[in-house]
């Protein structure tokens, strides 16, 4: 499986791809950051971010493609140019039929280092080790994309399988009716 972790951002938006061939065992198959320029009208970089994830996706060929929800921040203005960045991806997936999963900070922090508390830097150090990378990806919106990336084959996975099997329950009880 294979699966695009977005990190929405109007200004810089990170993009990593991680790989997983049934086992534990991931690999990073490409990293990178989407910068739109504060100079342009917000309609532009908006459709700068859809022609490059567009780029990606054509590129990797991800089977789910995960974004950072956002849920709240202390600034509005960035909180909306955040909300905006991740509605492209989901846009953008949508138009392209995969599969979108969104994961909160803490969720990603919990399954990247084990604690919903971690900071950045042991966010990316444990990115490095889990990938077996030689250094931290730069900048951190890079990192944060491949640790949601990470985070959804651990507990993506894991998600569907339960709501599959809630939904066979569902079918089983309405059977015995």
């Amino acid at each position: 499986m294979k699966v695009l972790g977005v990190d929405p951002g109007l200004t810089r938006c990170g993009l990593g791809v991680v790989e997983s061939n049934g086992s534990q065992k991931l690999s990073m198959v490409g990293v990178g950051l989407i910068k739109t320029s504060p100079d342009l009208g917000l309609e532009m970089r908006l459709l700068e971010l859809e022609t490059e994830l567009i780029e990606w996706i054509d590129l990797h060929k991800p089977d789910v493609i995960a974004v950072e929800r956002v849920f709240s921040q202390l600034n509005v203005r960035t909180a909306m140019a955040t909300g905006q960045a991740a509605g492209v991806a989901l846009l953008v997936a949508a138009r392209r039929g995969i599969p979108v999963m969104m994961h909160t900070p803490t969720e990603v922090k919990a399954a990247v280092t084990g604690s919903g508390r971690a900071d950045k830097k042991q966010v990316a150090l444990m990115v490095q080790k889990l990938l077996g990378l030689d250094e931290i990806p730069k900048p951190v919106d890079s990192t944060d994309a491949l640790a949601l990336a990470i985070c959804h084959h651990w507990r993506g996975a894991g998600n569907a399988r339960l709501a599959a099997a809630v939904e066979v329950d569902k079918a089983r009880k309405l059977v015995k009716k």
